[in-house]
């Protein structure tokens, strides 16, 4: 097709599994999807939840040891958990012994702004806005834009805010999201002064050949602060179908050129199950809407259920994740092909992330195969 596609992974751990099992999966699809041929392999950073992505950074230092040439990098790192200079000598580390294939993806998870949930909606962006008060939800050339959902309705934050305070320094604060990634390009740079006006040289990490990347949600702070420095996007349909399309329009509202880039640079996500057929497809993902549910509902993301054995969500669950059910690409794959190409020419993405999650690893690795197949990267790359 027109565009790379990669892969972003969290490393979930299925039920009746173990987190080092789901942590030998993911070098295992990694190893896999360098031979199928797709661009990248992003990890997500997911803490105290029921996925083995939390220490994010160290799994791209061994992703990129079981790999050759694949782009490796986080899909993003919490930065109000971590200092610069923490971010930039641990990707300084690992660019060190390999070289040139890093790409450091910020996100403003964990920040002080932020909250639980997706980055509000902002009221710029030339995408016509769904009718929240109505919760209609808007096709646009075959892409499913629903309602944004409404982070009011996750009611019990208690683990949310345990977690928080577990991940900082008692008396932290975090820098605002803007001053944390000027320090983290001044570092890798070699241009960063300390507020008392001494000068740090990160070792490893000052010169790093790493690409710098910002992720976001909506059309919020991430996506105009990407377009003002000239910085690639990346855009999470895949979390937040509701205003991720907002954000790809308020970063190219504010792109100016850079040293990195001449024009905008938008990836956009998708949840993606493929299989031989439709149905087969629609088994594999049936679980899903429980996974999500579980995330919305304040505990967290639990061990993905075997459809199998699991029993159906209640009316009252499935409302609280239809927009996720709604825009998860599910099918046979010349069924997800269509939804995928559709998802590209609407948002004019110059590449596709896409995050699959099975409770088998054998269906998750048949997945991206098959989708590899049928995208035609696979035979791109034995070309």
């Amino acid at each position: 097709m027109s565009v790379p596609l990669s892969i972003l992974d969290l490393s979930p751990i299925s039920a009746g599994s173990t987190a080092q099992q789901a942590l030998r999966n993911t070098v295992d699809l990694a190893q896999h999807a360098e031979q199928w041929g797709y661009h990248r392999y992003w990890l997500a950073e997911h803490h105290f939840v029921s996925v083995a992505s939390s220490a994010s950074i160290t799994l791209i230092g061994l992703v990129a040891a079981a790999t050759s040439r694949i782009r490796v990098g986080s899909a993003a790192v919490q930065v109000g958990h971590h200092t610069s200079a923490s971010i930039v000598e641990a990707f300084g580390t690992i660019d060190a012994l390999y070289p040139g294939r890093l790409d450091l993806g910020l996100g403003r998870s964990g920040h002080r702004r932020s909250q639980y949930g997706a980055e509000p909606a902002h009221p710029k962006g030339g995408h016509p806005k769904v009718d929240t008060a109505t919760g209609r939800t808007e096709i646009r050339d075959g892409v499913v834009v629903p309602p944004p959902f409404d982070p009011g309705r996750v009611t019990d934050r208690s683990k949310f805010l345990a977690s928080a305070a577990a991940l900082q320094q008692e008396g932290a604060q975090a820098l605002d999201f803007a001053e944390q990634v000027d320090e983290v390009r001044a570092l890798l740079g070699g241009y960063f002064v300390s507020k008392n006006g001494v000068a740090l040289h990160a070792v490893p990490g000052e010169g790093a050949q790493v690409e710098l990347w910002l992720f976001g949600s909506s059309g919020g702070e991430s996506a105009e602060l990407a377009g003002q420095l000239g910085l690639p996007f990346a855009a999470a349909y895949h979390v937040s179908p509701g205003t991720a399309l907002d954000g790809v329009d308020a970063y190219r509202a504010a792109f100016r050129p850079s040293a990195l880039l001449a024009e905008p640079y938008v990836v956009v996500s998708a949840d993606v199950v493929v299989a031989a057929d439709d149905a087969t497809a629609q088994h594999h993902a049936a679980t899903y809407g429980h996974w999500v549910h579980s995330i919305r509902s304040g505990a967290g993301a639990a061990d993905y259920l075997d459809p199998a054995t699991a029993t159906p969500l209640t009316p009252e669950q499935h409302r609280l994740v239809a927009d996720r059910l709604a825009t998860q690409f599910v099918g046979a794959p010349s069924t997800v092909v269509e939804r995928l190409d559709a998802l590209q020419r609407v948002t004019g993405a110059d590449e596709l992330l896409v995050t699959s999650i099975t409770h088998h690893h054998e269906d998750r690795l048949e997945s991206h195969r098959l989708l590899a197949d049928a995208w035609g990267i696979r035979a791109a790359r034995a070309a």
